[in-house]
């Protein structure tokens, strides 16, 4: 108790100084968690899009990299395992971006569009289960779109007309999806539509194979069986393992992951710099105290104990209102985004930003104290 009290005392002798030293350290834990933040986002893109679709299993060509850059490979290849025991439905994907008019502006952007077979069960939104849903989708031009896509696609409401690829096209029915950092907005649409306003699109090249399996099938079983007889071009997944496939692929081999992650480290960085700062500067100025604590007998334990003190005090002190700010970022973004960018404060998040900024101010107390540990009280005095 009597050393945290040594350690307080040093924070709060030069008010303004402990305060630089926290507001430092909160922009740090800011940028770590709103870089973290939006890495979430991207993550629970992937999640959010596959755990919509009514399968099990997913076949994909070798050269896709993630959903919305991925490569065709024939149908065949889908209606190949159909027939195996234990396959309930197999269900043909098709995706590409295409350029969606805002019937106010006149503007066109690029937008995410799903084709499916209509009377194919692919989606589990509540949009889309029953015959309504099928009729739409059956008719020409008519399209379901994203009601969390961003403002610049125009009106969404049912009825509403405009241009899809210089094509007519009607609004036949919404749905809640946000497709996050990947795309803008997303369209859903039949698959002749699909082959029409992508043209030239031949529908015996799909981007996704959907594989509901029979209840009580293990997918990583028959996942595996499927592979032995698919040729190497056409990957097996299940729906765990495709999402990792995707994550993995955004957050480790793309320039935005490599941006976040360097993200997160220079934040780390600048929070050791600061916190090193204000404890070595602490401690040049009151280097005589610690001179005499050590001629008294005081081991460089005990130094070692109040300047680390000092560091998790600052830690705690910076860490606040670093998260305070954070969650007031995330509700404004999500406003901005019309709801299309949610991100979300869950507890391993922080509690790993909390490790980090414990981490940050340890290691820049650790750096700090050689002044007092090595000083020797000769010299001072």
């Amino acid at each position: 108790m009597a050393k945290i009290s040594v350690a307080w005392a040093n924070l709060v002798h030069e008010r303004t100084r402990l305060l630089v030293a926290i507001a430092g350290i909160a922009f740090a834990v800011f940028m770590i968690f709103l870089i973290l933040g939006l890495m979430g986002v991207l993550i629970a893109t992937s999640t959010k899009l596959y755990e919509q679709f009514n399968a099990d299993l997913f076949l994909i060509s070798s050269e896709t990299l993630e959903l919305s850059i991925s490569k065709t490979f024939p149908r065949d290849r889908l209606y190949q395992v159909a027939g195996i025991d234990g396959v309930e439905q197999v269900m043909p994907l098709y995706s590409d971006f295409l350029m969606w008019r805002n019937p106010e502006t006149g503007v066109s952007s690029a937008i995410f569009a799903f084709g499916i077979n209509p009377h194919d069960p692919v989606f589990l939104m509540p949009e889309f289960q029953g015959d309504d849903a099928r009729h739409i989708l059956s008719q020409p031009e008519t399209v379901f779109i994203d009601q969390l896509s961003l403002p610049e696609y125009g009106p969404k409401e049912t009825g509403t007309v405009t241009e899809a690829a210089r094509r007519r096209v009607t609004i036949g029915g919404t749905y809640a999806l946000g497709a996050g950092l990947l795309a803008n907005g997303t369209l859903i649409m039949g698959d002749l539509d699909f082959s029409r306003y992508l043209e030239p699109r031949p529908l015996n090249l799909i981007n996704v194979g959907l594989v509901k399996l029979k209840s009580g099938t293990s997918p990583e079983g028959l996942a595996k069986k499927m592979r032995s007889i698919l040729p190497a071009n056409v990957e097996v997944y299940t729906k765990s393992g495709i999402i990792q496939h995707d994550t993995d692929y955004v957050t480790k081999s793309t320039n935005i992951g490599f941006i976040f992650n360097m993200g997160v480290v220079v934040s780390f960085v600048v929070g050791v710099i600061i916190v090193y700062q204000v404890l070595f500067t602490d401690i040049r100025n009151h280097l005589p105290e610690y001179a005499t604590m050590k001629a008294m007998g005081y081991r460089s334990r005990y130094l070692f104990k109040i300047v680390l003190q000092e560091a998790i005090l600052l830690a705690v002190m910076g860490y606040v209102p670093g998260l305070i700010a954070s969650i007031g970022l995330y509700r404004l973004t999500a406003a901005a985004a019309g709801g299309a960018i949610v991100i979300v404060m869950d507890g391993v998040r922080l509690i790993f930003v909390l490790g980090l900024t414990l981490l940050m101010c340890s290691l820049s107390g650790l750096i700090s104290v050689r002044k007092a540990v090595t000083t020797d009280p000769a010299e001072i005095f």
